[in-house]
């Protein structure tokens, strides 16, 4: 196995706690969640592919983000590090990727190679520690950080205040469609924890019967 393939796979040990405490903690909630049925989140342990997936999701829609990922992938023959740093970057930028994206993916996937980015020690950080270390990267904010700490390190309590799904969603059940500032939203998620993690994948999967993956 890649040394960067390195993170848990499967659903999460704590998914079925969560969703029940979600719900009595949460009408609202346990509505949501009675509504998605089956299903969850899921990891696949590949930490290139979350963080390249989350890097060409910056700032476009889901749809758009599933398209460019697809052409992606056939571009360079699978998503790996090797795969993509084999490429030039008007390569990437010819399957769909931003100038800036397709630099900052084959800058990471050279990194990887070369062990700059050790996933080994991501396990052993608390979820700042982790946003700190890999905001330090081109191209990685924090809202990709939090990405990664969801669906690749599967942590349970991220709440990820800059996503456009989560805020939308949240207008929607909570506010009847009106506009709801950061620290409303960031109120309103106290009743969530220890588990926002999952609380925010039930939202995403209120706007869109298709699961969130990164």
């Amino acid at each position: 196995m890649p040394k960067w393939a390195s993170g848990p796979v499967g659903h999460p040990s704590y998914w079925k706690r969560a969703k029940k405490e979600l719900s009595a903690a949460d009408p609202v909630m346990a509505g949501i969640i009675k509504s998605c049925g089956r299903g969850g989140l899921t990891g696949h342990g590949d930490a290139f592919v979350t963080l390249a997936r989350a890097i060409v999701a910056q700032q476009i829609s889901v749809r758009a983000a599933d398209s460019i990922w697809n052409r992606l992938d056939e571009a360079v023959g699978g998503i790996s590090p090797d795969h993509v740093a084999a490429r030039d970057e008007a390569e990437l930028h010819a399957a769909g990727l931003t100038r800036r994206k397709a630099s900052y993916i084959r800058d990471m996937a050279v990194a990887f190679i070369d062990g700059d980015i050790a996933p080994s020690m991501w396990g052993e950080k608390d979820d700042e520690g982790v946003i700190a270390g890999l905001i330090e990267l081109r191209g990685i904010g924090r809202w990709t950080a939090e990405m990664f700490l969801i669906f690749h390190l599967l942590r349970p309590d991220i709440l990820p205040l800059d996503d456009i799904g989560l805020i939308r969603a949240c207008e929607r059940h909570y506010a009847d469609g009106q506009d709801m500032a950061r620290d409303e939203i960031e109120k309103l998620a106290r009743r969530w924890q220890p588990w926002r993690s999952v609380a925010t994948w039930y939202l995403w999967r209120s706007l869109d019967p298709t699961a969130v993956a990164y």
